[in-house]
């Protein structure tokens, strides 16, 4: 479990989910994409020279039935400004 004194962010792939409403998708629809996965964005977090750790077998709180895993990255600066540029890599590597 991560707790606010490990110093990482919790990423999950509704954050970035086009197809989702706003209060579980965290990025504009311009910086989401279609059914992102928790692979999908760690290579995004790669891409930022984040060291990101995934794990498959987490859910978002509110989607318990849905097992679609997490990312785990290091604290860098604020999280909404870091969930917009994860988005915009998304977008650059899915091209939606």
């Amino acid at each position: 479990m991560v707790s606010r004194g490990d110093e990482q962010y919790v990423l999950y792939p509704v954050y970035f989910d086009r197809a989702e409403p706003r209060p579980l998708r965290r990025v504009p629809q311009e910086l989401a994409v279609h059914g992102p996965t928790a692979d999908l964005v760690a290579q995004a977090c790669t891409k930022l020279r984040l060291k990101p750790v995934v794990e498959r077998d987490r859910h978002h709180p509110s989607r318990w039935d849905e097992a679609d895993g997490r990312v785990l990255v290091p604290e860098r600066g604020s999280k909404e400004v870091l969930l917009r540029q994860i988005g915009e890599e998304l977008v650059d590597l899915r091209g939606d």
